[in-house]
């Protein structure tokens, strides 16, 4: 179901463990960006442009080379020679690059599961079309001190309702609330997981994060949250992909403080 492709290497920090953290992620890029077309006709979404001279996976490897993650596994599919062919070995950014082709689509966590023997016990697992300022050392860090089997980077959102809304037993009203506001916090598509926790799961099967955290909490296993109030967005359409270019411009200190 996969093929693995080898390529070279090298390793700083910020919420203290009690011994060195071996840091490696797994970057998600190989889905077809089917919301972001036509920007994704020719071109795999990790490599529409950000700002002048960056992609969006360009921009996620810097990061985590600056907050010392060595290894960086990059799982692709749909135009998948292209990101390999720009990426590299990813000496450039002194990250090293293994890539694992997904020859047909496995959801968001079953790419994961094949690439386990090579993982260190703690790792992050994250999408390729994310632009955060979010520290993902700190993620990792905070997970294993938890002793979660899995931490969900959320953000809290807010929706004002533009109505007033009934609360109704019976066709009975039993409340009223004028345009009420509610918040609720959302899975920002990056993760901290024991490999441990994903042993058990079959490989090259389709499997999704939704299967995953259901069967957690199932289990009674602690699933956490890492609460991050920081910039984020998803580059899920063309109106978003619009967006991360304005504001990357504007806050490029932000996102590459050494870029």
């Amino acid at each position: 179901m996969y093929t693995t492709s080898r390529i070279a290497e090298r390793p700083v920090r910020h919420v203290a463990t009690s011994a060195p953290l071996c840091k490696e992620a797994i970057i998600l890029a190989g889905g077809k960006g089917l919301r972001l077309r036509p920007y994704t006709t020719l071109i795999p979404k990790p490599l529409v442009p950000i700002g002048d001279r960056y992609s969006v996976l360009e921009v996620v490897l810097r990061q985590l080379s600056a907050q010392g993650f060595a290894r960086a596994i990059v799982t692709i599919g749909h135009l998948g020679q292209l990101v390999q062919a720009y990426a590299g070995d990813g000496s450039q950014w002194g990250i090293e690059i293994v890539y694992m082709s997904e020859e047909s689509p496995l959801g968001t966590m079953g790419p994961v599961l094949p690439a386990l023997d090579m993982l260190p016990e703690h790792f992050v697992v994250m999408n390729a079309d994310v632009l955060t300022n979010l520290r993902y050392d700190d993620l990792l860090n905070a997970h294993v001190l938890s002793g979660a089997a899995l931490t969900v980077a959320a953000q809290q959102r807010e929706h004002r309702v533009e109505f007033g809304v009934l609360d109704v037993t019976d066709r009975r009203i039993t409340g009223f609330s004028e345009k009420p506001v509610l918040t609720y916090r959302v899975n920002m598509g990056i993760y901290a997981v024991s490999r441990q926790a994903l042993e058990r799961y079959q490989s090259g099967l389709p499997w999704g994060f939704d299967d995953l955290i259901l069967d957690l909490l199932q289990r009674g296993e602690r699933a956490a949250t890492y609460d991050f109030e920081g910039y984020w967005l998803d580059i899920g359409r063309p109106d978003d992909y619009d967006q991360a270019n304005r504001e990357f411009e504007l806050l490029r200190e932000e996102f590459l403080p050494n870029g």
